[in-house]
């Protein structure tokens, strides 16, 4: 089993000019609670299903595992989803040794861009590009799971 280990910060900054990669995602969850979120997700042409764990205290790890299934049971087990469905880009940008995710989303979270950037150990050290924000690791309103049940255009 796995165990996952990111940060999680706002974008504050033009990252576009540096994207290696973009590839859309649409992915709902068939449980939201934090010890055990599970979700199913199309990224591009591939289907995948995810549990993850509860987060550390921190917030940057926690368990995680996942396994690609066919796009074709992905979209039937959206059917059956909690509420809110999840729409995005993914953006891949390397920075300093270490690929960002950055994440720009749609729909009724439209205007919420966030970069992840995975690590080996909760305490190594990074570069941080000039266009992150504040980080937001652990908070859990910036968690997907969450932003499915209070998106960000009900934030303001």
């Amino acid at each position: 089993m796995a165990l996952e280990i990111e940060r999680k910060f706002l974008v504050a900054g033009d990252f576009k000019p540096f994207v290696k990669k973009a590839i859309r995602i649409t992915q709902g969850y068939l449980s939201s609670v934090p010890e055990r979120t599970v979700r199913v997700r199309i990224k591009g042409e591939k289907g995948f299903i995810t549990v993850k764990g509860i987060a550390s205290a921190s917030g940057a790890s926690r368990f995680e595992w996942e396994k690609e299934i066919p796009v074709e049971e992905v979209q039937e087990l959206l059917k059956i989803c909690e509420p809110g469905v999840i729409d995005k880009a993914r953006y891949l940008v390397d920075a300093g040794g270490h690929t960002f995710e950055v994440d720009e989303f749609y729909g009724d979270n439209e205007g919420l861009t966030v970069a992840e950037v995975e690590l080996g150990a909760e305490d190594e050290a990074f570069e941080k590009p000039f266009w992150l924000g504040e980080e937001v690791t652990g908070d859990v309103k910036y968690y997907n799971s969450m932003l499915m049940k209070n998106p960000y255009k009900n934030w303001k």
